[in-house]
């Protein structure tokens, strides 16, 4: 028991690290996933075609997002190393090179998005019988999509600067300026998506003016709070220099090392590819849920909103494990940073057992919450309980794969996520799809399930060192 507690259970200064990390992101991804959730509840009252449109632009949007995260987080182990150095000559760099990856990709992601609207979109609701409804959906989904395009640029930019601000371990300003973004979108939305009407409050009648304007509204209060985001921590931080260090003289030119370049980009590469492919894996498996109906994918619409609810502490021990583990790599300290992530993962795992437990139980509740048909309520609580009871398998990979990339080894990263997800649920999503009458439950479950393989995997990577590296000793 002694070995037990020494192994898996940290000390108060490690867990008071971990908080201080850790409370804050846990708040910011918590409000916003409560303010997704209340965005689908309100787009879902305008139907489950409006639903169904909003869900396949967020999916295909994905893309975008993570191909921002991926290429950025190979630019932030280098960054995460920096700062535990104290090399703010190369933590400027590394910001620069953030910012010059980030608005490359936001103007062919905004080129590709605008110009292949239609196709895209289509290709999700080519399993609707019903033509019409397919066609509502359609236009909806284009009119969503246009409008979400203007919100690209500010989510880079917060992004960049997030990212080089959490590598110092500072997580608060952030989150103040995203929990003030929350509010403001989800205020935007009950003025922006409904129509004037009539409500009563503790007895009281009131006016609530509206714009009506449906998924439009939804897109544009998003596309709003993400320059009110921006601006609030872009004039923060650079109002207070003199605890980002990174940003003072980061304009005054845009020099990069080339050697830190070709650093960045054999490190980076294969995370970036790796985010994109996945991404990618991802969409493609939720194409093929599609091909049970509309009904499906607002079910399944349900279940993912539920489920980023429930994983609002999984997404935030991944930087927990990338920020902790990879300061005390750059600090030469291979010893603490397994020791560190052992503790993290354990963490991780325990609380999700907890908290699939929790959402399994409110599988019955949960879709009584949405406008759809009684049919769909009943395919996403069955899902909602796959969800929960494989809730910890995904925390266990989602450490698995932050503790990898910490010490840089993104090409295995690349072979780990990607690779896998193209070669194994992928295919198996496609050959449930089109090759048998399975529901979209039974493709469900056989698809969260698959990857008890890739655990046993992670498992034993986990077991060897080959990740635990210094990048930065060597920069110059």
């Amino acid at each position: 028991m002694r070995n037990f507690f020494r192994k898996f259970i940290g000390n108060k200064a490690f867990y008071r690290s971990v908080l201080i990390i850790l409370l804050p992101l846990v708040v910011q991804q918590g409000i916003t996933s409560a303010v997704n959730l209340l965005d689908n509840l309100m787009v879902g009252s305008l139907g489950e075609e409006a639903l169904s449109a909003v869900s396949v632009v967020n999916q295909i949007l994905m893309v975008f997002n993570l191909t921002i995260f991926g290429g950025l987080s190979g630019v932030s182990i280098f960054g995460a190393q920096f700062a535990g150095k104290g090399d703010v000559d190369g933590m400027r760099q590394s910001f620069r090179t953030k910012l010059y990856f980030g608005v490359a990709v936001a103007v062919i992601g905004i080129a590709l998005l605008w110009g292949f609207d239609e196709t895209f979109i289509g290709i999700f609701l080519a399993g609707e019988a019903d033509a019409n409804r397919a066609a509502l959906a359609l236009a909806e989904g284009c009119d969503y999509l246009h409008i979400m395009l203007f919100g690209l640029f500010p989510f880079m930019l917060v992004q960049a600067y997030a990212g080089s601000m959490r590598e110092m371990g500072k997580t608060f300003a952030t989150m103040v300026a995203s929990v003030i973004a929350i509010l403001t979108n989800l205020v935007l939305n009950f003025l922006l998506i409904y129509q004037t009407r009539e409500l009563t409050v503790l007895g009281e009648t009131f006016t609530m003016w509206g714009a009506g304007m449906g998924v439009r509204g939804a897109a544009m209060a998003t596309v709003i709070a993400r320059f009110v985001e921006m601006f609030i921590v872009l004039i923060y931080a650079h109002l207070h220099q003199e605890r980002y260090i990174f940003l003072k003289g980061a304009f005054r030119n845009g020099y990069v090392p080339m050697r830190l370049l070709r650093r960045i980009a054999i490190t980076g590469t294969p995370l970036m590819l790796n985010e994109v492919f996945w991404s990618l894996g991802m969409t493609f498996i939720n194409q093929c849920y599609s091909t049970r109906g509309m009904t499906a994918l607002a079910a399944l619409n349900i279940t993912s909103t539920a489920w980023n609810l429930f994983c609002i502490i999984m997404f935030a021990m991944g930087n927990a494990v990338s920020i902790m583990v990879g300061q005390c790599l750059g600090q030469g300290d291979k010893r603490g940073a397994r020791e560190t992530d052992t503790r993290l993962i354990f963490i991780t795992v325990v609380s999700h057992i907890v908290l699939g437990g929790l959402l399994a139980c409110l599988a019955g509740i949960i879709p009584n919450w949405f406008a759809v048909t009684d049919e769909a309520k009943h395919l996403a609580s069955q899902t909602l309980i796959i969800a929960g009871v494989s809730l910890p398998i995904h925390a266990f990979l989602h450490a698995t794969y932050f503790t990898i990339r910490s010490g840089g080894k993104t090409f295995i990263t690349f072979l780990f996520d990607s690779v896998y997800t193209w070669c194994v649920p992928a295919v198996l999503a496609f050959v449930l799809s089109r090759y048998t009458g399975a529901s979209v439950v039974t493709m469900y479950f056989c698809i969260q399930f698959i990857d008890v393989t890739k655990l046993v995997i992670g498992l034993f990577m986990l077991r060897s060192d080959f990740w635990a590296n210094d990048l930065t000793a060597s920069n110059k």
